[in-house]
């Protein structure tokens, strides 16, 4: 990963200095190509916190600090916005900043309603238009075991494709939910395991199996106590393709085990754990019958195998990887290779999964992207 700048640092200002804040701080740090000049939070704790460690932790200029991107617009020049805040503030910020005409980037999820992702998405298309860059925070699509797994999807290594599992077995505690007010609630949290947790894991499903069908999903609270989401939700989505998985995603998995997806397919199948590829078969014309062999080493380098590098800095490094692919956008011109429209997929899938579990039954993908839901007051099954 180069640290060498092509040009003139873009200044970065980051809205929201909480713990994501804080890990696309040290992803930005790394990069030359990107300087940090501007914090951004409503809370002047929280913005003190952050400036602190980017400058004695990181060791870089102490940034500016700022209660609203209008005063930091006004003090600083900034290039890129980073937003960081609650999903369901995501919005209200990515229209201030592309109104200012910046290059923004969006934590995931894109927003916690359809209606105002489609927005974004309609001010992210004309924002391309006049040049700036738009992407969401889609990091795993960069891990070298996703892009392995993808590239022989799309290519067709795996034959027809035919399912996927997708598992995210986390555990969070009754502190967690308890720690912030907007935790746990569907505005602002815009949902549990799936929304929160989850929507990574959608994403990658999505991508490599590609656009879905129908979803239809149940979900409950059953381990945590004064929040208004599911901890547990499990689906089935079928694809275009004739595809079909199964999606589970859940905090009430003590003490919490790992992300893991299953890629299959009529002629090979992959399984990443926790970001690293644990297994890949794909039959070549003259292999010899009922080989079965691990492929994976020869795909990917030591460090992107089980016991990698992950320890010290893996999820820096994944926001790393994407910071790069923004950089070179803005720089070349091009588009990133996240953009908002394909946020505006796997959102969908995540609210259709409510939807679902809400209404009872199968819902449409192609319904619940094109609005047909979107006054449905959502809820959570099961009991607490």
């Amino acid at each position: 990963m180069s640290t060498t700048p092509t040009a003139e640092p873009l200044a970065v200002a980051i809205v929201g200095c909480g713990i994501i804040g804080v890990n696309h701080a040290r992803a930005i740090a790394r990069l030359a190509d990107l300087r940090i000049v501007a914090l951004v939070d409503s809370i002047p704790e929280a913005t003190h916190r952050l400036a602190d460690l980017v400058e004695t932790e990181l060791g870089i200029d102490r940034p500016g600090e700022f209660d609203g991107l209008a005063a930091a617009f006004a003090a600083v020049p900034v290039d890129l916005v980073v937003i960081c805040t609650p999903s369901g503030l995501h919005v209200q910020l990515a229209e201030e900043a592309l109104a200012a005409d910046k290059h923004v980037v969006i934590e995931k999820p894109l927003d916690v309603t359809l209606s105002r992702a489609r927005h974004i998405a309609e001010l992210a298309a004309e924002a391309e238009s006049r040049g700036r860059v738009v992407s969401v925070i889609s990091q795993h699509r960069f891990d070298p075991a996703s892009v392995v797994v993808a590239r022989a999807a799309h290519d067709g290594a795996f034959g027809r494709l035919t399912g996927g599992v997708a598992s995210v077995a986390w555990w969070r505690s009754q502190e967690y939910y308890d720690s912030g007010q907007w935790r746990g609630t569907w505005e602002l949290d815009g949902g549990g395991a799936v929304m929160n947790q989850g929507v990574h894991t959608v994403d990658l499903l999505v991508w490599f199996l590609g656009r879905p069908v129908e979803i239809f999903a149940q979900t409950a609270l059953l381990a945590h106590e004064r929040v208004e989401i599911e901890d547990v939700a499990v689906a089935t989505v079928r694809f275009e393709s004739g595809a079909l998985a199964v999606l589970h995603a859940t905090t009430a998995a003590y003490p919490g085990l790992t992300v893991r997806l299953q890629v299959h397919g009529s002629r090979g199948s992959a399984v990443i754990d926790d970001d690293q590829l644990e297994y890949f078969h794909a039959a070549v014309d003259d292999q010899e019958a009922g080989d079965t062999t691990n492929q994976a080493a020869d795909l990917v380098g030591p460090s992107d195998l089980r016991g990698g590098d992950r320890a010290a800095d893996g999820f820096a490094a994944g926001h790393l990887r994407q910071y790069e692919d923004v950089v070179r956008a803005i720089r070349d011109g091009d588009q990133p290779s996240v953009r908002v429209e394909d946020a505006l997929v796997s959102l969908a899938v995540v609210r259709a999964v409510y939807i679902s579990a809400t209404l009872g039954r199968a819902v449409s993908f192609d319904e619940v992207l094109a609005g047909e839901f979107d006054d449905l007051e959502v809820t959570t099954g099961g009991a607490s």
